[in-house]
Order: C-alpha cells, then structure tokens, then sequence
C-alpha cells in the first residue's frame, strides 16, 4: 500500500516561484526590502544585504541604480521619504567577518532625489529598520545595546522619532524624543520600529522580539499606552508593511507550520485586539523557501514582497513580487 505524504512533502525540491497564483507576479529576479513610491508607479529596493538601492519603474520594467554614483559600504534599508527623498540606512565600515554587528549598527541619511549628490548622514545609528511617515518628513528609529555597553545596557533596546528638516539644502534631525525604552515595556523584549499606523499616526507598531516567540506590538505615541496585537505564545508574529486605513497589519508569520522565522508566509493581522488573522501566500508550503517583507502600497491596491530561503539570513531576498489584493479577493471561492 502506497504511503500518504502531506503537502510539504509532495513540494520538496520545487520552487514557489514556479507556481505562483494568477493574482501574484514576480517583477525582479534578485534584490530584496522592497518599498511602493507614493504614487503606486515605482518599486525601491536592495540589490542585496550591503548593496544599492535599485528603483523599478513598473510601466516600464526598466530598473535604475540610484546610489551608483557615489561610493558607500552598502545599504541594509532603502525607503521613500513623503517629499520622495530617500531615507538609506548602512554601515560607515564594513568588515565581512562581522556581518552581525554591521546589521544593526547602521547609520541613517538621507539621499536627494536628484541622483547627484551622495547620501547625507543624518548623525544617529539605527538598528534595522526605521519607519517612516507616509505623509510628514517624520521617522522613528531604535537604538539597541549590541556589543556596545557604554552607550546602553546589554540588552536594551529603545525607539525614538524625528522630523527631518533641511538647513542649507542639509538634511538634519530635529524635534529628536524618546518613545520608549526597552526597561518601560509591560513585557521583556528587543524593540524594532515598524510602521507609523494610519491615518492620524499618533501610533507606531512595532516588532517585540523574543517575546513569547516574537509579537506584534503598538504603541501610542501620546499616551504611550503598549497594545500587544498578536499575543501568540510560541508562535512568530512580526509586524511589516501597513494598510493606509490603518485597520491590517502584515505579519511575517510562522502560524501554519509553527518552524520559526525561517518558515514564515505573509498574514493580515487586524489591530483590533482579537487576533483576527488571514493568510496570504503559502511560500513555505515548499521546503526551504518563505515569503517576507510585505509592504502596501498607498492607495491599498497591490503588496510587494520578497521570496526567501529558509537558511538564510533574515531580509536576504531572491526577487521581488507584486500581489494583486482585488484579484486574490475575487480568486477566493
């Protein structure tokens, strides 16, 4: 008698890329991180982890290198500012052997969108990702100890925001506070910022790592009231891209298989409180691969993303697709 074998099984050794739903398109063959123009018409991403940022113009499929005019140690993130200047974050030095500490040492600037001059350093190290204002030249950023302990504990992690202004043609941070400290926080945990949370952004999600797996996380940026969105022990739940109705949340999630962060698909996560989740793409139905690091585009339409492998360090892409949400929604039986 013939053994049965679940799913997972039956896609060992094939490629998600291979079999994609008619509402999801693979626009790139390598890059990762991407980032929706404000007007839908254009895709920013990484080439890769260290590398330049790469604008796809999608009418045209043409893909322009937009930091190959100056040298720079690479880029780790690349993201539009509201008045369509770019926020890079990366390393003043790079040393392959310490990859780790590059990561999350970064340092922010801001790159004019002329494509003639290098980026501008803003003065303040961030540790992976910042957010940024859809609306306002408005970011936040976290801080975490690492391997430094003279400037925080070990350990600790804090996230602080900034306007962005401009004195001489010079981008600089102003108005810098502090939102919250890692010590604060009703549970323990290592902070990333996410996303100010539409329309009136007097709320910033944020990733909760380590605790009870990883969870999503707000915070309300005036009262400084912690929201735990997610509240999944043992299951990783981190926040990314989110809907400019402010009401969903992408999740790199790990709910269909509980494997960890290196077996993650994209899930809609409503930040209501009730944990109302919907699943989106089923990358790691196929061993070793996942989807991740979905952002949605401002007018709610599409979702880019990033295909993954499993092994990999977390952000490594191998191309980037774009998910139809009016197309999936009509395909749904």
């Amino acid at each position: 008698m013939a053994l049965r074998t679940n799913a997972a099984e039956s896609k060992t050794g094939e490629n998600p890329a291979d079999h994609l739903p008619p509402h999801i398109t693979r626009v790139t063959w390598f890059g990762e991180r991407a980032d929706w123009s404000h007007d839908g018409k254009k895709i920013l991403f990484l080439s890769k982890t260290f590398g330049d940022a790469m604008e796809l113009d999608l009418a045209t499929k043409h893909i322009r290198n937009l930091t190959a005019h100056y040298p720079h140690h690479g880029y780790t993130r690349a993201l539009y500012l509201a008045n369509g200047d770019l926020l890079l974050s990366g390393p003043e030095s790079f040393d392959p052997k310490r990859i780790g500490e590059a990561r999350v040492q970064c340092w922010l600037s801001v790159l004019d969108q002329s494509g003639t001059k290098p980026a501008a350093p803003l003065g303040t190290k961030c540790s992976e990702g910042p957010a940024v204002s859809r609306k306002r030249m408005h970011i936040a950023w976290t801080h975490v100890a690492a391997e430094y302990p003279e400037e925080m504990p070990v350990g600790s992690s804090r996230m602080l925001e900034g306007d962005i202004v401009f004195e001489n043609g010079q981008p600089k941070l102003a108005n810098q506070k502090l939102i919250i400290d890692s010590k604060d926080l009703p549970f323990r945990c290592t902070m990333e910022t996410q996303n100010f949370r539409p329309p009136d952004e007097q709320e910033l999600t944020f990733s909760a790592y380590g605790y009870q797996g990883t969870d999503v996380a707000g915070i309300d940026l005036v009262t400084k009231k912690v929201m735990n969105y997610s509240n999944s022990p043992g299951q990783y739940d981190e926040p990314e891209g989110i809907f400019p109705d402010g009401q969903f949340t992408l999740v790199e999630c790990d709910k269909q298989n509980r494997k960890g962060s290196g077996n993650v698909d994209l899930w809609k996560l409503k930040l209501d409180g009730t944990g109302a989740y919907e699943r989106l793409t089923y990358f790691s139905d196929y061993p070793g691969f996942k989807a991740s690091n979905p952002v949605v585009s401002d007018d709610s339409k599409f979702i880019a993303f990033q295909m993954a492998k499993s092994r990999e360090a977390a952000g490594v892409g191998h191309g980037i697709f774009v998910y139809d949400i009016e197309k999936a929604k009509k395909a749904r039986p």
